[in-house]
This record gives structure tokens, C-alpha cells and sequence, in this order.
């Protein structure tokens, strides 16, 4: 199971980071029009902070609270930062061997990252944006 639960991790974060690569900066402004939401880029942020967040609590065995390092999400340079650093922090994770509580945070991050997933698809439709190669195979975008 740690098996799986870690490729899940490792390609969740991927895909956040490509589709990030594949958005023009400008989208990174954008929200969906007409609707009580954020931008694009508050999402992003969002997803930053609970990485960083998570695999803090990862580390200390139980919620340590919520920080985010992404000051500039509106930055495409600075989101692609921030996501790289993300998952490295995920990378000094021992996946393999996590205890309940630390697998039970790892599958909330899981949960997390990919609840994002499906809110940035309404945004890549609501503003008639494109998606990368990578998400058209994950989820027939």
C-alpha cells in the first residue's frame, strides 16, 4: 500500500507542476468568471502551502498548522519554484515506512493536491485554457 500511495504522490505532484509549466502567466490571474471564487493562482498557493505543511506534519507525526513560503503566486517562475521545492521536500520522505498517523496526513495530502486537481480543471474550462499532454492522459481531459 505505501507502494502505491507514494507513485500516487509523486505523479499528483507532477501533474500540478506541469500544468503550471504549461499555463501562460496571465492565467495565473484568472478565476471563474462570474463565481464567488479565487484565482488561479490562490489555488496554487493553496496546494504550495499544504505540500509544505504536510510533510511538515510527515515529519513531526501529527498537524503542526498551515505556512506557505509562495509569496509571489501570481509569478510563474516563482509557482514552478515553489512546486520543485514542494516535492523534493517530498523526496526526503520515507513513503515506504510511515506509521498510521503518518500515512493517515499522507493520504490527507493526496486528498488535498488532488481536490485542487479538479477545481484547476474548471478553471482551465471556464477560461477556455488548454491542458498539457500529461493531464489529457491522466484524466481525458
Amino acid at each position: 500500500m505505501h507502494r502505491i500511495l507514494k507513485a500516487r504522490l509523486e505523479q499528483s505532484f507532477d501533474l500540478t507542476y506541469d500544468l503550471a509549466a504549461h499555463l501562460e502567466e496571465p492565467a495565473l490571474g484568472l478565476d471563474l468568471p462570474g463565481l464567488p471564487s479565487n484565482r488561479m493562482a490562490g489555488q496554487l498557493w493553496c496546494v504550495v502551502g499544504a505540500r509544505e505543511s504536510y510533510i511538515a506534519a510527515l515529519r513531526a507525526g501529527r498537524w503542526t498548522g498551515f505556512s506557505c513560503s509562495l509569496e509571489s503566486p501570481r509569478v510563474k517562475s516563482s509557482v514552478l519554484a515553489a512546486l520543485a521545492a514542494s516535492r523534493a521536500l517530498l523526496d526526503q520522505v520515507d513513503l515506504l515506512t510511515l506509521d498510521a498517523a503518518r500515512t493517515e496526513l499522507a493520504f490527507a495530502l493526496l486528498e488535498h493536491e488532488i481536490q485542487h486537481h479538479g477545481q484547476l480543471v474548471r478553471y482551465v474550462y471556464a477560461n477556455r485554457l488548454s491542458f498539457p499532454p500529461t493531464w489529457n492522459q491522466r484524466y481525458t481531459v
